[in-house]
């Protein structure tokens, strides 16, 4: 069953999640066919831009519980292939947050050139109250991007972060009404995909090449941090309070 919607537009493909009824969550399926995506829409010379965003009203809830540890699929790619193949996407790359990002839904912002959020979005890293750990580089990129002390709080305290303060601790780039998101996206995707590619790429690369190899190292080490605390008491009882719709009881630990 495929996850995504794709669509060109002059030279930006939009890559749209299609998960509506599980809030994009990603499981396995998704995480394959977004990594395609990436790979596709990097040896597609047509294309110039990649735009991703979600259907329904989340943009994406994070990991899919439901699925972890059920799931008998053999995967095409694996989530550290998934994020290779978008760390290493060589045209630029702009997230549109649509609705609410949970976990990786909220750390891909850290991986993309632009993110632009609707004016009702917010953004969520709930590893803490997982008792888990951050991925997808977002131990190097949120840093970078917000400064220590905010992305040590975001990523710590499990809160819930609104378009606007994202926007003005520097993880997104404009919030915009909701129905104007769209619109606003593909208007500024367009005026990169008119430009030449050549020159695109070289500056893009100019900007990842110093950042590519930290970056790659970052998810080495929260994999093996995550490997570390996944099945752990606290996960465990975090996982257990979520099937059982209820709060999670550290107290015991």
């Amino acid at each position: 069953m495929e996850t995504l919607n794709l669509r060109d537009e002059d030279g930006v493909r939009v890559v749209e999640m299609d998960r509506p009824e599980a809030l994009n969550a990603f499981n396995g399926q998704l995480m394959d066919d977004l990594a395609d995506a990436f790979l596709d829409a990097a040896a597609d010379e047509s294309v110039r831009v990649l735009v991703l965003t979600g259907a329904g009203r989340a943009f994406s809830a994070g990991a899919d519980l439901i699925e972890m540890g059920s799931s008998q699929r053999t995967p095409r790619h694996d989530f550290p292939a998934m994020l290779d193949a978008i760390i290493d996407f060589p045209k630029p790359f702009i997230v549109a947050v649509n609705g609410v990002g949970v976990g990786i839904g909220a750390t891909i912002c850290g991986l993309a050139d632009l993110t632009f959020m609707a004016e009702g979005a917010r953004l969520r890293c709930p590893f803490s109250t997982l008792g888990v750990t951050a991925e997808a580089a977002s131990t190097f990129t949120l840093p970078r991007l917000m400064g220590r002390q905010r992305a040590s709080w975001f990523l710590l305290a499990a809160e819930w972060m609104t378009a606007r303060e994202c926007a003005d601790a520097g993880l997104a780039f404009e919030v915009l009404a909701a129905d104007a998101l769209m619109p606003r996206v593909l208007e500024q995707a367009g005026q990169l995909a008119r430009l030449p590619l050549a020159s695109l790429m070289t500056t893009k690369a100019l900007i990842m090449d110093p950042l590519r190899g930290q970056m790659k190292a970052s998810i080495a080490a929260e994999n093996a941090g995550l490997a570390r605390l996944v099945g752990g008491p606290a996960n465990r009882e975090a996982v257990k309070a979520f099937r059982e719709k209820r709060e999670p009881d550290f107290s015991s630990l």
